[in-house]
């Protein structure tokens, strides 16, 4: 548990860039690094993160932390990754001060932007190399990128995921033998789990009036219940549940805050839970953080045995090669945008790039000097 922890507390005290980015440096540091878990394991496991509500970056670390340590490690995992985020985050809300006219601030930021770029692009070709193994496998990626550059919310992560299983398990009958039925293991989600998450969606509404902690436990899980596609799409949902109990400036302070911490965007809810109970910021940035995080925890654990099984069916071999080209895709498009076009401003910035990516794969460079490489960067080409 200790190492979990202090493995995701470093990446959470660094690991600017979004989900896109997060998926990057997870890659790099229990792939290929510390071999925690096997490309196919991470593969799936992003699969099975995109195809649940909920921040997909903070499910796969918890899932990375479940498979070193069980539950408490993935607890682990959860604490740690959103930790820094939860306190700079609680801070500002508290002291009403985003540091946003701070030019070295601003210089650090666009430097992480940079190395989140070359971060996505190693883990995406190292992606690449492994399941874009045939024409099938290329024009399902390249069509998940199509699809998603011009879609948005749920069709566009969850859609491309539905059509290729569907694809893959019926071309499974041309090129896959009989299956002897006594091979296949039934495939059912963790009953409990389920009856929690629904009984908390159902219940929290109904008694949300008797207490004012209750009311932001239960908007908070709401929006966590049925948010697709990160923290992005979070705050357009949560603004007309907290009509009231936070102003319009506020939301827009926790949305240009968020993207100057490291870590889940999904903590933004630290920022408003402290906003929305003055009185007791802490208590009520304690309650939004885990409230909108819970859902997503409760569904990942809750299916992640059907998802063993779905991946173990020896009819579905095909579906589970698609759909790993389709997970290709969607970390292709989010290199693309957000984190290409919200990172590279000039001919300086590719130059950059081009040279960290020379770094980190030709000499094995760490990550942090890498950092540090465009910190220097960034500051020299602003003097």
């Amino acid at each position: 548990m200790l190492t979990v922890f202090w493995q995701f507390l470093v990446l959470g005290l660094c690991s600017f860039g979004g989900p896109a980015a997060h998926i990057g440096y997870f890659q790099q540091a229990f792939v290929v690094k510390n071999k925690w878990l096997s490309d196919e394991d991470f593969t799936q496991a992003i699969a099975l993160c995109q195809f649940l509500p909920g921040p997909a970056s903070s499910q796969l670390g918890m899932y990375i932390g479940y498979k070193k340590a069980g539950y408490f490690g993935s607890i682990a995992a959860f604490i740690g990754f959103t930790l820094p985020s939860f306190v700079l985050l609680t801070f500002l809300a508290v002291a009403n001060n985003q540091f946003s006219g701070s030019v070295t601030v601003e210089y650090i930021i666009t430097a992480a932007k940079l190395l989140a770029v070359v971060v996505v692009t190693d883990a995406l070709w190292g992606m690449v190399k492994k399941n874009l193994i045939s024409i099938a496998t290329i024009s399902t990626a390249l069509l998940t990128m199509i699809w998603v550059t011009f879609s948005s919310g749920l069709f566009g992560q969850i859609l491309p995921i539905i059509v290729a299983s569907i694809a893959g398990f019926l071309w499974s009958f041309k090129t896959q033998p009989i299956v002897d039925k006594h091979l296949i293991k039934p495939i059912r989600p963790h009953i409990g789990l389920v009856v929690i998450f629904s009984g908390l969606l159902i219940l929290l509404p109904l008694i949300a009036a008797t207490n004012e902690n209750i009311k932001l436990f239960s908007i908070f899980y709401q929006a966590g219940s049925f948010v697709f596609g990160g923290g992005h799409v979070v705050l357009p949902l949560l603004q007309p549940m907290l009509d009231g109990m936070v102003t319009d400036n506020t939301f827009l302070s926790a949305y240009a805050s968020a993207q100057l911490v490291p870590g889940p965007m999904f903590t933004m809810a630290s920022y408003l839970g402290a906003s929305a109970i003055p009185q007791m910021p802490i208590m009520g940035s304690i309650i939004a953080t885990i409230a909108v995080f819970l859902p997503g925890s409760l569904l990942l654990f809750a299916f992640l045995p059907a998802w063993k099984a779905l991946f173990s069916h020896p009819r579905l071999i095909q579906a589970i090669v698609l759909i790993n080209a389709c997970v290709v895709g969607l970390l292709a498009s989010a290199l693309i945008n957000p984190v290409i076009t919200s990172s590279i401003k000039s001919i300086g910035d590719i130059i950059a790039i081009i040279i960290g990516y020379i770094l980190i794969k030709k000499y094995n460079c760490p990550v942090w000097l890498l950092a540090i490489f465009l910190i220097v960067y960034t500051f020299v080409i602003n003097l």
